[in-house]
C-alpha cells in the first residue's frame, strides 16, 4: 500500500514539466560522469565529444517525454510555458555539461550545433502533435456516435 502511494506521488511529480527537467539534467550528468569512468579504465575509447552526443540525445528523451505527458494537462497554455523554459534549461545545462565536459565548444563539435536546431524543432513539432490530438480527442468525445442503420436483404 505504501509502495503504491509512493508510486502515484512519483508519477504526479514527473506531470511537471521542471521536474522532468531537472531528472533529464541528472541523468545527462551520470551518464557523463560514467563515461569517465568507462574512458578512465581504458576499456572503450570514448570519444571527446560523447558528451555532445549525450546532451542531444536526452533533449530528445526530454522533448518525447514532455510532449507525451502534456497530453494530460489540464492547462495547455500553461504547460506550454513551463515546458519552453524547461526545455531551455536542458538545452542550456546539457549544452554547459557537454562543454565542461569535452572541452569542445558546440561550434567546434561538429553536426552537433545542427542536431540542437533540429531537436529543438522536433520538439515544437511533438506538441503541436499532442495538442492537435488532445483537440481531436476532445471533439470525438463530444460528438454523439449514432449506430449504423442495418438495412434488410433482399
Amino acid at each position: 500500500m505504501l509502495k503504491m502511494k509512493l508510486l502515484d506521488k512519483l508519477l504526479v511529480q514527473t506531470e511537471k514539466p521542471f521536474i522532468q527537467a531537472l531528472m533529464v539534467i541528472g541523468a545527462v550528468f551520470v551518464v557523463n560522469i560514467l563515461s569517465l569512468v568507462v574512458k578512465s579504465t581504458g576499456l572503450i575509447d570514448v570519444s571527446n565529444r560523447f558528451a555532445w552526443l549525450n546532451a542531444a540525445s536526452f533533449m530528445l528523451f526530454f522533448a518525447v517525454l514532455n510532449s507525451i505527458y502534456s497530453i494530460t494537462a489540464k492547462s495547455v497554455p500553461h504547460y506550454w510555458g513551463l515546458s519552453m523554459y524547461s526545455f531551455m534549461l536542458v538545452g542550456g545545462v546539457s549544452g554547459l555539461q557537454a562543454y565542461f565536459f569535452s572541452g569542445i565548444s558546440i561550434a567546434n563539435a561538429g553536426s552537433y550545433m545542427w542536431i540542437y536546431v533540429v531537436v529543438t524543432f522536433g520538439y515544437l513539432v511533438f506538441l503541436s502533435l499532442m495538442t492537435m490530438l488532445k483537440k481531436v480527442v476532445a471533439f470525438a468525445e463530444k460528438e454523439e456516435w449514432n449506430s449504423p442503420k442495418i438495412r434488410p436483404r433482399r
